[in-house]
């Protein structure tokens, strides 16, 4: 049987609800729009298997292939979410916290105009230049 530890004993979430309960603060207060498509996944993913400490102890390397991302994109998801103070993880356990008393700070949202703004600062349009550029078989 593994031996549990409460990384972070003032932090463990408090469960009213099923375990796998998110607070509408997560939603609400903007936690949710902050995070990239990788960490909501991972994140989601972590509130479902944990206990009710919001321990989990899968391996990243489980976690990569149940969620299909690579194991690059786990570590930056992993690694952003850390950073956020949703998750604490000591190498081999990951701890989701309960969530920090006040929401991530808005982003101002200007959006892109113009081919140029696209092509410079845009993803999906970066990477479809790149794959036309190789000659890719994605690319239209």
């Amino acid at each position: 049987m593994i031996e549990k530890i409460i990384l972070c004993p003032d932090r463990v979430r408090k469960i009213t609800g099923p375990f796998s309960f998110i607070e509408h603060r997560f939603l609400r207060e903007g936690f949710f729009h902050s995070l990239t498509h990788q960490e909501l996944v991972l994140y989601l993913f972590l509130v479902l298997v944990s206990d009710r400490h919001g321990l989990s102890f899968y391996r990243y390397d489980k976690i990569s292939t149940l969620l299909r991302i690579t194991v690059d994109d786990f570590i930056l998801a992993r690694n952003g979410l850390l950073e956020k103070d949703l998750l604490a993880f000591d190498g081999r356990t990951f701890q989701v916290l309960s969530l920090p008393p006040q929401g991530p700070k808005p982003t101002p949202f200007t959006p892109l105009q113009g081919r140029e703004e696209m092509e410079e600062k845009d993803p999906a349009t970066i990477h479809q230049l790149i794959t036309r550029s190789l000659g890719g078989s994605h690319a239209r």
